[in-house]
């Protein structure tokens, strides 16, 4: 067994105490760095709610079918205020309400000459309006139209070229919507898409 007497013990403890000081008895005591920063990213300022293309009631005014303006933008030319047309009820074919707007109806002619055309229809139930478009898409096929599937927004649609005219047609639930436009009316390369547009707008309820 050591036995350690008191002057090695005192220097001992000096010893220790020195060692100690000097290890750690200068400096002060260091403050945790802050916990790294989570980024918060908010969404951009142009996102918006976005419309969505719905079975509507066919409105009484053109204007809260497509806006005269907004189709001028789409067809990429000012076009005369529309003229509206109500149809009536056609117990027949279970069509419950009508409106057709045409577009830059040339001035003295018919307005059958209009550069665009949007018919809206609400119809007793789904299976009428289907039945009435494809009624209408097949004659059309028959006189020797061609025929071609296309989307409108989220639904699918009939894009239909005549020697008169070109149109898009559809159903969303109890309601259909025809786009037409005169040949001339617009380029080949553009007309479907802006039939589209405006079929997807027709369709489109306005924000309150």
């Amino acid at each position: 067994m050591r036995v350690v007497r008191g002057g090695a013990v005192a220097a001992l403890v000096l010893v220790t105490c020195a060692g100690v000081l000097a290890g750690c008895g200068s400096e002060e005591p260091r403050e945790s760095a802050p916990p790294p920063s989570v980024p918060v990213i908010a969404p951009p300022a142009s996102a918006v709610a976005t419309s969505v293309m719905a079975d509507r009631p066919v409105p009484d005014d053109c204007e809260l079918v497509v806006p005269a303006e907004d189709v001028s933008a789409v067809v990429g030319k000012d076009l005369a205020k529309p003229v509206e047309i109500v149809g009536v009820p056609e117990p027949a074919v279970a069509r419950t309400a009508k409106l057709d707007c045409y577009y830059g109806v040339p001035e003295g002619r018919q307005v059958g000459d209009a550069a665009v055309i949007i018919g809206l229809s609400n119809f007793s139930d789904e299976a009428s309006a289907t039945q009435r478009i494809t009624e209408s898409v097949d004659a059309e096929k028959q006189e020797g139209a061609t025929v071609e599937q296309i989307d409108v927004g989220e639904q699918k649609a009939s894009y239909v070229v005549t020697k008169e005219e070109r149109f898009v047609a559809g159903t969303i639930g109890r309601s259909s919507f025809v786009v037409r436009a005169k040949p001339d009316a617009l380029p080949d390369d553009r007309v479907k898409a802006v039939l589209a547009d405006l079929a997807a707008r027709s369709m489109t309820a306005p924000a309150p």
